[in-house]
């Protein structure tokens, strides 16, 4: 039966952009770098080839707080904390591969535990040697892979609308399409090829709510920074194998100091998820924001910003 939805599933997508440019080509890294690079934009390179894009920015020696963004996003969405942050706190911000402006070899396979080594690679590279990790969504998953792989490295762990929380009830979720064609492997073949755009601005008005925030220019970020060079095959990659099923327990073992943060009306992950996380994790503190989506820090900055804020302040002097 499930194959049967997926089919349905891309064939619906199929008719949805009849009419559409199937197809877009690559657009070259210096074109992108001179677009959605800038003065604040630095380059690492890691071993496994890769070229990381990263940013260093606010008090050099401030406590320093590292952001991972989501799936298909980059570190642009961390723009708004990045202000209300820098005047106190040193703000390393980076993309994973597959994602904004970092470049990987062909045929590089995307995974938790490469993002996990990655965060962990350039941190240590920039000597930050105690930091907060705060992760949105798959950073999210990402995050907490981190708090149990490498404890002794963090002062403290922000989860926002974070992925990973196994549940048999999905909830109020009611992801874009683009997630349902990654579920199957039809779905994952067509997304390699076709031109993001027909489905960006749909996807991004249902993550983010608050439709207001979906600009022109926040659609082409999202469709651009996808086409370029690779990165549309490591987005679909890594989901073909059989998938590891997390037990819930595992989150019970973190022991880093937790704030959760998650909007209400988020309809990628559920609301229920935040909570689950929060129950589970020692001494995790719950924050949630009513009529609010996927991305706190972009739809409500001051707000959110002032929770993490307060979060900071409360940690322990590394």
């Amino acid at each position: 039966m499930k194959w049967v939805v997926g089919l349905l599933v891309v064939i619906g997508a199929g008719l949805a952009l009849a009419g559409c440019a199937l197809t877009a080509k690559d657009i070259p890294y210096a074109t992108l770098e001179a677009k959605y690079g800038g003065p604040a934009s630095h380059y690492m390179d890691l071993p496994g080839s890769l070229h990381v894009h990263y940013r260093d920015q606010g008090k050099a020696d401030g406590p320093t707080v590292v952001l991972v963004h989501g799936f298909a996003a980059s570190l642009h969405t961390w723009e708004p904390w990045v202000a209300r942050l820098a005047p106190d706190y040193r703000v390393i911000s980076l993309d994973l591969p597959g994602h904004g402006l970092t470049r990987a070899p062909e045929g590089y396979v995307a995974a938790q535990a490469t993002n996990v080594a990655v965060v962990d690679a350039l941190t240590r590279n920039l000597k930050a040697d105690k930091f907060v990790i705060v992760g949105n969504s798959m950073g999210g998953g990402v995050s907490w892979a981190y708090a149990l792989a490498h404890p002794e490295r963090l002062t403290g762990l922000v989860l926002v609308d974070a992925a990973g929380w196994p549940r048999e009830d999905k909830g109020a979720e009611k992801p874009p399409v683009v997630f349902k064609l990654l579920g199957n492997p039809a779905g994952r073949a067509l997304l390699r090829n076709i031109n993001p755009r027909p489905l960006a601005g749909r996807g991004l008005r249902s993550a983010y709510v608050d439709v207001s925030v979906v600009t022109p220019a926040l659609v082409d970020r999202y469709v651009e920074l996808a086409l370029a060079p690779g990165h549309r095959a490591i987005l679909t990659s890594g989901r073909d194998g059989p998938q590891r099923r997390i037990d819930k327990a595992v989150f019970g073992t973190i022991k880093t100091p937790t704030l959760v943060l998650h909007g209400e009306a988020d309809t990628v992950i559920d609301v229920t998820a935040g909570r689950g996380l929060a129950g589970v994790i020692p001494g995790a503190r719950l924050i949630t924001y009513p009529g609010v989506g996927h991305v706190p820090m972009e739809q409500i900055p001051d707000q959110s910003a002032k929770d993490l804020r307060a979060f900071l302040a409360g940690l322990p002097a590394s």
